[in-house]
């Protein structure tokens, strides 16, 4: 039987969803909102020159970019890019996340970074010093800023961080407000929505409301005033901000859950089938997420976007002072 083209689309739009390595972390409104937070502390030497960059090296109007809603302001417009281009170049799937296990210790983040795939906080080392390098070509520096704007969202995604073989919480199916999970793949035992998905998108957008990206930007950048110095000033060695981002998942995450996860002893997934069927076991689990964990969240997740936002400045004003 011929398929038409409109069912053949179709199943190439699932097919691409359920395949995906993992979700993008933030959504497009949680890495639009850092982004905008950071440019409000830019210096005027930083400001200059990530415009001077983007401008040599502008995103290929070809490249077809996940998030439809187009945000007229550029810096922000280059947070998502780098999900945009894993469809490229799948090679830098690794680079997105570091699958530290619960229950680990903090110490040496290197037993958690494989060389062969990668990690966030190798890639934001290995951006910067091309970002640094005045021999870096034109379009290879954009690309480096663009990864770090990108890559300094996801180290402060608390699941970007953290693992229990699960797949940074893409295999814990959960109820979200009603809406109860939905298996999108049998053989790869995947579900929608997952304590993943609604940590990248859906406690944003039921905190947002009808609020732009900027106005939550702006709403945000006054609550934590009184932080964002501090932050700005603090460490901006990505290691730390990984530890830290860990412990979040530890105590908020997982910890806040209605029904408590026990720690699993560390093994190698490659989907939510693995590890004697993980998600089917947390699926039986029946995680409900409501008003109480919303309500127990929403602060951490408005304190990740923005200590976020304030690093990501920090890091370029060193560059640029």
């Amino acid at each position: 039987m011929r398929l038409n083209r409109l069912t053949f689309i179709f199943i190439f739009l699932v097919g691409a969803t359920v395949f995906a390595p993992r979700t993008h972390a933030w959504g497009c409104q949680g890495h639009y909102i850092t982004a905008l937070i950071a440019e409000k502390h830019l210096t005027p030497h930083a400001r200059a020159m990530v415009a001077q960059i983007l401008d040599a090296g502008p995103i290929d109007p070809a490249l077809l970019r996940y998030c439809k809603e187009a945000i007229a302001d550029r810096f922000a417009d280059s947070s998502t890019w780098a999900d945009d281009q894993r469809s490229i170049h799948p090679s830098t799937a690794g680079w997105h996340f570091i699958d530290i296990p619960r229950g680990a210790r903090s110490g040496s983040i290197s037993p958690y970074c494989p060389e062969s795939t990668g990690c966030v906080t190798a890639a934001i080392v290995d951006q910067l010093v091309l970002l640094h390098n005045p021999d870096t070509t034109a379009s290879r520096r954009a690309d480096a800023l663009r990864y770090i704007i990108h890559f300094i969202g996801d180290i402060h995604q608390p699941l970007h961080t953290t693992s229990n073989n699960d797949r940074g919480g893409n295999c814990v199916p959960v109820d979200f407000w009603g809406r109860a999970p939905v298996e999108t793949n049998v053989q790869m035992e995947s579900f929608l929505p997952n304590l993943h998905s609604i940590w990248d998108s859906d406690l944003i957008t039921q905190y947002a409301g009808t609020r732009t990206p900027q106005q939550l930007a702006e709403d945000l950048d006054s609550e934590f005033k009184q932080q964002i110095p501090p932050w700005l000033s603090g460490s901006r060695d990505p290691h730390v901000w990984a530890w830290e981002s860990h412990e979040v998942a530890e105590q908020v995450v997982y910890g806040l859950l209605p029904n408590k996860i026990t720690i699993e002893k560390p093994v190698a997934v490659s989907s939510c089938a693995d590890d004697e069927h993980i998600a089917l076991r947390m699926l039986n689990l029946k995680e409900k997420i409501a008003a109480d964990y919303q309500k127990a969240a929403t602060p951490i997740v408005s304190e990740q976007l923005t200590k976020a936002g304030a690093r990501l400045a920090a890091v370029l004003n060193e560059l640029w002072p």
